[in-house]
């Protein structure tokens, strides 16, 4: 497979960063997830640091996309369905700031789309309550340590990937069906 001409990248944290890596990883013009930190106050944070909540970065996933396949726009139109943008600090029973909904913007333009896509999505209906995702120029990601990068994938077995993370899935590849790699 040949790289594209142009590849962008995107930072959206939205809960525990192993759904988001699932979920983003099925995506045709995603070329690669990483899962990681973003948004703090240190240096080179661990896990351990972040679930501290002391740390202010967010769990977060980095995708390179094909925005010739792609957009950043169609990007949040699916984060926007498969996490819930309405619960300040938490994703279920996950509680924290390293739990927030936030995009972490590259230009101009992404910021713009991203609050373009927030009214929109808040005029939709879409959720019950108002949108509480932050929206912040990015400054560095950290990636997350090895054993966090996949998960799902080698650990789908495991009761919070089955209980959480798989009925996640699930709605997303019904919801978006016509975007799924093959």
């Amino acid at each position: 497979m040949s790289q594209p001409a142009q590849t962008e990248t995107a930072t959206l944290g939205g809960g525990c960063f192993w759904c988001l890596d699932t979920i983003f990883r099925d995506l045709r013009g995603v070329l690669k997830v990483e899962s990681g930190y973003a948004g703090g106050s240190i240096p080179n944070p661990t896990y351990r640091d972040v679930c501290t909540g002391t740390t202010g970065h967010a769990e977060v996933v980095q995708i390179a996309f094909d925005p010739q396949a792609i957009s950043f726009r169609e990007l949040l139109e699916v984060f926007f369905v498969i996490h819930d943008p309405t619960t300040l600090n938490r994703q279920g029973a996950d509680v924290g700031t390293q739990y927030r909904s936030a995009v972490f913007h590259r230009s101009p333009e992404q910021e713009a789309t991203a609050r373009q896509v927030i009214a929109e999505v808040a005029a939709a209906g879409l959720w019950d309550a108002p949108l509480v995702t932050e929206v912040s120029p990015f400054t560095i990601f950290f990636p997350a340590e090895d054993y966090h990068q996949g998960y799902f994938s080698l650990h789908g077995d495991e009761p919070y990937c089955r209980s959480v993370i798989a009925p996640k899935v699930a709605k997303f590849r019904k919801h978006f069906l016509d975007r799924l790699k093959n």
